[in-house]
């Protein structure tokens, strides 16, 4: 983006490039009162027509500052009055969630921030939120990262599209915005927050900043910047083929998640010292995938918040290239992984009351009065309905094409009931000369003890009929007798 160019242009050149706002978009723009957000209201004024969107105006009030805080809403909601905007408002007691969350003013802030945000556009009042994040709030972001220990993440600092939150300022500097108002003759409100150096961000803007500046690289807000824009870059063409593996090769049943030791680290087990540089280069590429698969698989699992740090992910990648079978690690979030059969299944803790409990079987029965034509019984405990649908035999019998989930519907006796398996459960499947228990099938069939948790049975006047992966029992098999049969499928709720 060329700097000779006029700053409302720049801004324009920003939000067209990235796609930011649309035209027909309602934009609230976040006006804290501060120089950056007024000026980010005063440029999009300036640009309203040309981009095609209707302007309001939203403050957030965290009632942490007293009279400073009132004063703050007051010259927001007269600077929204004088252009004609509306004005959109939130008082949140900031403090008093910081102490029930047990966490920091700035953290509860921020999320409380966001959420009403998020709030507005939920309800259909906005399509979009304007920050004014600039480019130093960015190259602060950066550093603030870099001390306190990152990686590619951390290195993209803010994302100039986030959702629904749009970010036209990063390219430009606070100073900038300064003269802007000043030429404008516009005033605005300095938060004396900003200034306390007993907080790492306020210590990073007054002093260490200005000596980079000064003393090392005149340009390196301007540097950081671009280092967040290509470390973006990375972290999206990376994701992308996290998704894709995690889609390939992850078996997911609802709060629970599966993958072989083979296809998270792969090649990377038992290589020692003798790899040459290829080699070496292979691994280090799929021990990162490798680490974006477990965080991918966490996130997808996890029941609560909970920070999964550098220190966990090791330790879960030394459970698959060299744990035991049936070791396990408890992680934060609420998150259990246990190495079985040559897989790591990763399952979310139940909880009772918040107290973690050991893990436990997934508990359900369902009773099946009648099948009509098509009869859905939806189980929350596995994440998926079944459906029982009753066909014509052998007319339709082309349309079926797995015969093992096939069962005859006049040998059944209602009511049916679907439930989870149990210790002494037999199943005769159809092909087998006897009745086995389904424990010895469920091992036969190489079932981890985690991986059947839950498994699916439907019993018919008390015997098993049916079980998940089986061929069907025996005396309720389809055959040349079969008038009717009702076909059973399983499928993930949406």
């Amino acid at each position: 983006m060329k700097r000779g160019r006029k700053l409302s242009e720049r801004v324009f050149f920003a939000i067209q490039k990235l796609g930011m706002l649309r035209a027909g978009d309602r934009v609230g723009v976040a006006v804290s009162g501060g120089a950056d957000s007024v000026s980010l209201l005063l440029l999009l004024l300036e640009l309203r027509e040309q981009l095609g969107i209707v302007l309001s105006v939203v403050h957030f009030n965290p009632k942490l500052r007293g009279k400073a805080s009132e004063g703050d809403e007051q010259f927001v909601a007269k600077l929204a009055a004088k252009h004609r905007l509306a004005f959109e408002v939130e008082r949140t007691d900031v403090a008093a969630i910081a102490k029930r969350q047990k966490t920091n003013l700035e953290d509860a802030g921020r999320r409380a921030r966001y959420e009403f945000f998020a709030t507005l556009v939920e309800s259909g009042h906005l399509d979009k939120v304007a920050v004014a994040h600039s480019a130093d709030d960015q190259a602060e972001t950066v550093l603030a990262h870099i001390l306190r220990g990152t990686g590619l993440t951390g290195l993209g600092g803010i994302h100039p599209v986030a959702g629904h939150v749009v970010r036209p300022l990063l390219q430009v500097r606070r100073a900038e915005l300064r003269t802007y108002l000043r030429a404008r003759k516009q005033t605005w409100r300095e938060d004396a927050s900003n200034r306390d150096t007993t907080k790492m961000r306020a210590r990073i803007r007054k002093t260490l900043l200005p000596l980079l500046e000064k003393q090392f690289q005149h340009a390196v807000v301007r540097h950081l910047s671009t280092l967040a824009d290509l470390a973006r870059e990375d972290e999206a063409f990376l994701d992308a083929v996290t998704e894709e593996r995690f889609i390939r090769l992850v078996d997911k049943k609802a709060a629970a998640a599966c993958i072989s030791v083979e296809h998270l680290v792969g090649a990377t087990t038992g290589m020692g010292s003798e790899m040459n540089v290829a080699e070496k280069n292979k691994q280090s590429g799929s021990r990162a995938l490798s680490t974006r698969m477990i965080r991918r698989i966490v996130r997808e699992v996890k029941p609560r918040s909970g920070q999964l740090s550098a220190e966990h992910v090791e330790t879960i990648l030394e459970l698959a290239e060299r744990g035991r079978n049936g070791k396990s690690l408890s992680l934060p979030g609420g998150v259990e992984v246990r190495r079985e059969q040559g897989s790591l299944f990763f399952c979310a803790k139940r909880n009772i009351g918040g107290t973690k409990k050991d893990h436990s079987p997934a508990e359900f029965e369902y009773r099946i009065e009648k099948v009509s034509r098509t009869t859905d019984i939806r189980v929350p405990q596995l994440g998926c309905v079944f459906r029982l649908r009753v066909i014509d035999w052998p007319a339709k019998r082309v349309e079926t094409s797995d015969i093992e989930k096939v069962l005859d519907r006049d040998a059944l006796r209602f009511p049916l009931v679907l439930r989870n398996w149990r210790p002494g459960d037999k199943l005769h499947p159809v092909g087998h000369s006897g009745a086995h228990k389904l424990k010895r099938l469920l091992n036969k069939k190489r079932v981890g003890r985690w991986e059947r948790d839950g498994w699916p049975v439907l019993t018919s006047g008390g015997a098993l009929a049916w079980a998940r992966g089986f061929p069907v029992a025996t005396e309720f098999a389809v055959g040349e007798r079969t008038a009717a049969a009702v076909v059973i499928a399983e499928e993930e709720i949406p």
